[in-house]
Protein backbone atom coordinates (compact mmCIF):
# COMPACT_ATOMS: atom_id res chain seq x y z
CA UNK A 1 0.00 0.00 0.00
CA UNK A 2 1.37 3.39 -0.92
CA UNK A 3 1.62 5.60 2.13
CA UNK A 4 0.62 9.22 1.84
CA UNK A 5 3.29 11.66 2.92
CA UNK A 6 2.20 14.15 5.55
CA UNK A 7 4.03 17.29 6.56
CA UNK A 8 5.16 17.48 10.17
CA UNK A 9 2.40 20.02 10.83
CA UNK A 10 -0.26 17.81 9.22
CA UNK A 11 1.01 14.72 11.09
CA UNK A 12 0.78 16.55 14.42
CA UNK A 13 -2.97 16.96 13.82
CA UNK A 14 -3.75 13.30 13.08
CA UNK A 15 -5.71 11.24 15.57
CA UNK A 16 -2.73 8.95 16.16
CA UNK A 17 -0.45 11.90 16.95
CA UNK A 18 -2.99 13.47 19.29
CA UNK A 19 -3.57 10.17 21.11
CA UNK A 20 0.17 9.67 21.25
CA UNK A 21 0.56 12.93 23.11
CA UNK A 22 -2.23 11.96 25.52
CA UNK A 23 -0.86 8.48 26.20
CA UNK A 24 2.77 9.67 26.21
CA UNK A 25 4.45 6.35 25.39
CA UNK A 26 7.81 7.66 26.67
CA UNK A 27 6.43 7.75 30.23
CA UNK A 28 6.74 4.17 31.55
CA UNK A 29 4.22 4.64 34.37
CA UNK A 30 1.94 1.63 33.93
CA UNK A 31 1.98 -1.27 36.34
CA UNK A 32 3.26 -4.59 34.98
CA UNK A 33 -0.30 -5.95 35.13
CA UNK A 34 -1.69 -3.07 33.09
CA UNK A 35 1.16 -3.30 30.59
CA UNK A 36 0.68 -7.03 30.08
CA UNK A 37 -3.06 -6.51 29.59
CA UNK A 38 -2.39 -3.95 26.87
CA UNK A 39 0.13 -6.24 25.16
CA UNK A 40 -2.52 -8.97 25.08
CA UNK A 41 -4.87 -6.83 22.97
CA UNK A 42 -5.14 -7.98 19.36
CA UNK A 43 -7.40 -7.76 16.34
CA UNK A 44 -9.85 -10.64 15.98
CA UNK A 45 -9.04 -13.15 13.26
CA UNK A 46 -12.00 -11.91 11.22
CA UNK A 47 -10.62 -8.36 11.36
CA UNK A 48 -7.15 -9.56 10.34
CA UNK A 49 -8.66 -11.37 7.37
CA UNK A 50 -10.68 -8.29 6.39
CA UNK A 51 -7.60 -6.05 6.51
CA UNK A 52 -5.66 -8.54 4.39
CA UNK A 53 -8.47 -8.55 1.81
CA UNK A 54 -8.64 -4.74 1.79
CA UNK A 55 -4.86 -4.44 1.42
CA UNK A 56 -4.89 -6.90 -1.47
CA UNK A 57 -7.65 -4.97 -3.24
CA UNK A 58 -5.74 -1.76 -2.61
CA UNK A 59 -2.57 -3.16 -4.17
CA UNK A 60 -4.60 -4.22 -7.20
CA UNK A 61 -6.17 -0.77 -7.49
CA UNK A 62 -9.70 -2.13 -6.86
CA UNK A 63 -10.48 -0.38 -3.58
CA UNK A 64 -13.62 1.76 -3.66
CA UNK A 65 -14.22 4.84 -1.50
CA UNK A 66 -16.16 2.99 1.21
CA UNK A 67 -13.50 0.29 1.42
CA UNK A 68 -10.76 2.97 1.51
CA UNK A 69 -12.53 4.58 4.48
CA UNK A 70 -12.84 1.18 6.17
CA UNK A 71 -9.14 0.44 5.63
CA UNK A 72 -8.23 3.88 6.97
CA UNK A 73 -10.19 3.15 10.15
CA UNK A 74 -8.38 -0.16 10.61
CA UNK A 75 -5.06 1.65 10.13
CA UNK A 76 -6.03 4.28 12.70
CA UNK A 77 -6.95 1.58 15.20
CA UNK A 78 -3.65 -0.16 14.53
CA UNK A 79 -1.73 3.10 15.06
CA UNK A 80 -3.52 3.59 18.39
CA UNK A 81 -2.71 0.03 19.44
CA UNK A 82 0.93 0.57 18.46
CA UNK A 83 1.14 3.63 20.73
CA UNK A 84 -0.40 1.69 23.63
CA UNK A 85 1.97 -1.24 23.11
CA UNK A 86 4.98 1.07 23.05
CA UNK A 87 4.08 2.46 26.45
CA UNK A 88 3.36 -1.04 27.75
CA UNK A 89 6.79 -2.32 26.67
CA UNK A 90 8.55 0.69 28.19
CA UNK A 91 6.60 0.27 31.41
CA UNK A 92 7.61 -3.39 31.69
CA UNK A 93 11.26 -2.52 31.02
CA UNK A 94 11.14 0.16 33.73
CA UNK A 95 10.17 -2.62 36.16
CA UNK A 96 13.02 -4.81 34.91
CA UNK A 97 10.63 -7.15 33.09
CA UNK A 98 10.59 -8.42 29.53
CA UNK A 99 7.59 -7.65 27.30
Amino acid sequence: MAAETLSIEAWSQTGAAILGRIINPDDPSWTPEAARSILALAFAKSDQERVAALLEKNQEGRLGPAERAELDEYLRADAFLTILRSKARRSLKSHGLQP
